[in-house]
């Protein structure tokens, strides 16, 4: 169980690196977003690896308010680059 914890936080992290390279030198603001959002995905994906590893269901609800404010921050955004026209 440990090797599998260490295996899914080290790939989850790599992942994170990843996207924080495409949010520093993404060309667009729709790039940016992306990995904005993806990056909030791996962070839920990692609260979850680390509930899985205590035992404990107290982080499932900030696995969940993670994910919401990730949905609403791309939505929001997606509104505004619709709107200006970008």
């Amino acid at each position: 169980m440990i090797v599998a914890v260490v295996a899914a936080m080290a790939l989850l992290s790599a992942g994170a690196l990843l996207c924080v390279v495409r949010l520093v030198i993404g060309p667009s603001l729709a790039d940016r977003i992306v990995a904005t959002d993806l990056l909030l995905v791996f962070l839920a994906c990692g609260v979850g690896v680390y509930t899985v590893s205590t035992g404990r269901g107290i982080y499932l609800e900030l696995m969940v308010v993670v994910g919401v404010l990730g949905f609403l921050g791309t939505v929001m955004v997606a509104r505004f680059i619709e709107r200006r026209g970008a």
